[in-house]
């Protein structure tokens, strides 16, 4: 392939004239570039269209993003009409903004969340943008895991594909509580339930091929462990009694869960075609999961004008889900749009592998058919 040219270096190999529609131009920088502005797409590459075979074959160096840009930025020009999305949480927040992203490019999105009401708001509010948005909610509450299993089963009835499915909702600084299934909310909400959704439609993501995950983390993983002393993820770190509990480190080990859990999953289903990536939406980003604590509230409200727009909290995660560079990458963790590694233990291949076995150990009870990854 060619090298990248410098502007005012010889070039003995390109004296003939550039193609039909091409034009020689320059970055700032100083770096040549090339445009064809007739083309229907405006192409524009680093490589000499003249040391290509044809015009079709010119390669486009791929965009790059960071912590500024929005995600309807990324989505621009793209088409989705093709994709069918699922979002956790995705009435609110970060999880409405990459929710409208997707729909007002075509794709067919799902909201799952567990308050129907505000979620069938959502829509409207998405198609209020676009009357021709194909933009559905339906009822999934991941701190009930019977609740998980009857969402699967009706978006299996549906009988549609599912080519990106995003593991976006969470709880953060909650009271200490029980689920029905006898777990702390923060765990079973921001890791366990997405598990066992992930478990129930594993069959549809395989079929789907190529498809993607994306699951929510947060950099606060960083700031807590999930071993005991023998090695193996320990459930009374995960789901502390209430005298143990402190709701920011349940955050904080959730959030450590959520990049173990994608690390597996890609290494689980990869060889299937689905892959999953983990991503940190944003430093500081005050969002509705934060208003369970007067602190974080104020906390939040100080920090307002130096944080990211929610529009920009949902670019990294729509970049895993649609950039062509990451077809078939996964098991990687990004931020600001750009792969970033996580804490040592983020990365423990033997963590990840204890954490996937007790989490199906919690949800064994499991109805037949499910089939374990």
């Amino acid at each position: 392939m060619a090298a990248l040219k410098y502007a005012g270096m010889d070039d003995t190999d390109s004296e003939d004239e550039l193609p039909p529609g091409w034009e020689e131009r320059s970055t700032k920088d100083g770096w040549v570039y090339y445009t064809n502005a007739h083309h229907i797409n405006k192409r524009t590459t680093y490589f000499d269209p003249r040391q290509a075979f044809t015009v079709e074959d010119v390669v486009v160096k791929p965009k790059r993003y960071d912590g500024n840009t929005a995600a309807l930025e990324i989505l621009q020009g793209r088409d989705l009409s093709d994709k069918v999305v699922l979002i956790t949480g995705g009435n609110s927040g970060i999880g409405f903004e990459t929710a409208k992203s997707f729909a007002l490019h075509g794709a067919h999105v799902i909201l799952a969340c567990r308050n129907l009401s505000r979620a069938s708001k959502a829509v409207s509010l998405i198609q209020q943008e676009w009357h021709k948005a194909r933009v559905e909610a339906m009822m999934c509450d991941l701190a009930s895991l019977s609740s998980v299993r009857e969402f699967a089963e009706s978006f299996k009835a549906k009988k549609v594909p599912l080519h990106i499915l995003v593991c976006n909702a969470a709880v953060c600084t909650q009271p200490w509580c029980l689920t029905e299934d006898g777990l702390e909310s923060t765990f079973q909400i921001c890791h366990l339930g997405h598990f066992l959704l992930v478990q129930c439609l594993q069959d549809v993501l395989r079929r789907s091929a190529p498809a993607r995950v994306v699951v929510v983390s947060s950099e606060s993983h960083r700031f807590t462990d999930l071993v005991d002393p023998c090695g193996k993820v320990d459930l009374a770190l995960l789901s502390p009694s209430q005298k143990d509990y402190w709701s920011m480190l349940a955050y904080n080990r959730a959030k450590l869960c959520n990049i173990l859990f994608s690390n597996e999953l890609h290494r689980r289903l990869s060889p299937h075609g689905v892959t999953s990536n983990a991503v940190h939406p944003g430093n500081m980003m005050y969002t509705s999961i934060h208003r369970s604590w007067w602190l974080m509230t104020f906390l939040f409200t100080l920090a307002r004008p130096f944080t990211k727009s929610m529009q920009q909290g949902a670019a990294t995660t729509v970049y895993c889900a649609v950039a062509p560079e990451l077809e078939g990458i996964g098991g990687m963790y990004f931020n600001n749009c750009f792969r970033c590694l996580p804490s040592p233990q983020a990365q423990d291949q033997i963590s990840a592998a204890s954490l996937w076995e007790l989490s199906e150990r919690l949800v064994s009870e499991r109805p037949a058919g499910v089939q374990a990854l």
